[in-house]
């Protein structure tokens, strides 16, 4: 079928401004910042609480992020170390600027996390810190956490420290920037040796079984002729450049075990029936699943491009459930692993944006330096993990509303229409279930008795509302 051409008129794009408005209203998602919140800021801006302990200046760290971004949490340096590396990864140190109990202090525990939409970001921080004084942007001096991590040359971490230090970064890079300079041969040291110890960080990922599902992005642009819906397939260097954040985000969790007190990220195993269900899909769809063969080794196989094999990741996404936080204080947690990680992880490479982070960094300077977390950490672990449960539900149900407002603006123009998809869940009830649309980038119900799960259908659009944010389908 050819590219279909959807365009948004002056009359849509103010359909979605205000259904974007009222699913901030029904969710509480406020944009801006009180007159106390952003005096707090100007004030943080100006003066730090805490001056870095070291200069790490010297050192030529690099940003990679998308082209737009401005809240920089994360640069980077690798270099050789005999016959393994030595990771260096600076994070924002948010802790620096905040106090703790304060203005920022008490909006940022209301917020949870930052918010993203086409639009404007609901930030988790005011501008002045998080786009600003906060932020690792290029050629400026800023306070961070760096984590200086030894790894040898299987890409096993064996050695971390974890300091404040003032460091500058010499480069902002795109992902699409410095996959291209890895394709043309003109990446410099850094990124070349990103590629190679975030490779063999992806091969242990694999001998210990953890698992990321290849699913592509169903990603929100903007542009002159207003929103539009794409599927995104990660760049190899943005799978890399994850693998370094999440080596620290497991150091992370170590030095809190170690010192019997943090907070985790976890994920429970997979039920057994409902892992015992995905093989039952996959033998539907004719997907081979040999006896023996793990689940993790599985997905690793998948082309999402293939139809039957996106409708198998698709129910994949839900096998692994109950994801939470877990804050402990010296009685270690019964259940620490995150499953899908296969180990035990820490979310801290974000502080600009999710307030847990914050909270992660400090407790693991004053672990890695041989002192108790700091009090107002200790004070506050108890309640952070239902803090972010509650923002994550509430990131959650906006990611979705967002999305869902752009796939009924998009199609609106076109009820009665048909379009090619794949059926990528099937209820169970056989009353319908999800079809995935070939272009536009939609993901949406469909009605229709026993719909072939894994199979290319041609589907017509009855419902498109955008205020509602519902789009539904019919098979054809």
């Amino acid at each position: 079928m050819p590219k279909r051409q959807f365009r948004l008129t002056d009359g849509a794009s103010a359909e979605i401004e205000a259904a974007f408005a009222e699913l901030r209203r029904q969710l509480d998602v406020t944009l801006g910042f009180g007159h106390d919140v952003l005096a707090d800021a100007e004030r943080a801006a100006r003066s730090p609480l805490e001056a870095p302990d070291a200069d790490e200046t010297s050192i030529p760290f690099v940003t990679i992020d998308p082209p737009t971004s401005m809240d920089l949490d994360q640069a980077v340096h690798i270099e050789r170390r005999g016959s393994g590396y030595r990771v260096r990864y600076a994070i924002a140190d948010v802790a620096s600027f905040v106090t703790p109990g304060g203005p920022m202090d008490v909006e940022a525990h209301r917020r949870g996390e930052t918010l993203y939409a086409p639009d404007e970001k609901a930030r988790l921080y005011p501008p002045q810190l998080s786009e600003g004084a906060a932020s690792l942007l290029p050629d400026q001096d800023r306070p961070a956490l760096v984590w200086t991590m030894d790894v040898d040359e299987t890409g096993e971490g064996i050695e971390v420290d974890v300091r404040r230090a003032l460091v500058r970064s010499r480069a902002k890079l795109s992902y699409e920037g410095a996959q291209r300079s890895l394709d043309d041969g003109s990446a410099d040291d850094v990124i070349l040796l990103l590629r190679e110890v975030g490779t063999k960080r992806q091969e242990r990922e694999a001998r210990r079984g953890g698992v990321s599902l290849p699913l592509p992005e169903q990603e929100v642009t903007r542009g002159p002729d207003g929103y539009d819906l794409e599927y995104r397939a990660p760049l190899p260097i943005e799978g890399w450049n994850a693998q370094i954040s999440l080596m620290t985000g497991m150091a992370a969790a170590e030095l809190m075990l170690t010192g019997e007190v943090g907070i985790l990220r976890t994920v429970p195993a997979p039920d057994p029936s409902r892992l015992a269900r995905l093989r039952r899909t996959a033998k539907a769809l004719d997907v081979p699943w040999p006896e023996g063969l793990a689940y993790p080794d599985l997905i690793r196989t998948m082309d999402p491009n293939l139809p039957n094999h996106a409708a198998l990741l698709a129910e994949a996404a839900g096998l692994m459930r109950g994801s939470g936080y877990t804050a402990f204080d010296h009685d270690a947690p019964e259940d620490p692993i995150h499953a899908a990680l296969a180990s035990t992880y820490a979310h801290t490479t974000a502080p600009l944006r999710r307030l847990v982070d914050r909270y992660v960094g400090e407790a693991c300077r004053a672990l890695s330096a041989g002192h108790e977390p700091p009090d107002w950490v200790l004070a506050e672990l108890p309640g952070l993990p239902a803090v972010m449960d509650e923002s994550g539900r509430r990131a959650s149900q906006y990611e979705a509303g967002i999305v869902s407002i752009l796939e009924a603006a998009l199609l609106q123009s076109s009820i009665g229409d048909t379009f090619d998809a794949v059926v990528v869940e099937a209820d169970d009830d056989d009353d319908g279930g999800t079809v995935q649309l070939t272009d536009p980038a939609v993901t949406a119900r469909c009605q229709g008795d026993e719909l072939p799960l894994g199979e290319r259908v041609e589907v017509r659009l009855e419902l498109a509302d955008v205020l509602k944010r519902q789009v539904r389908f019919t098979l054809a």
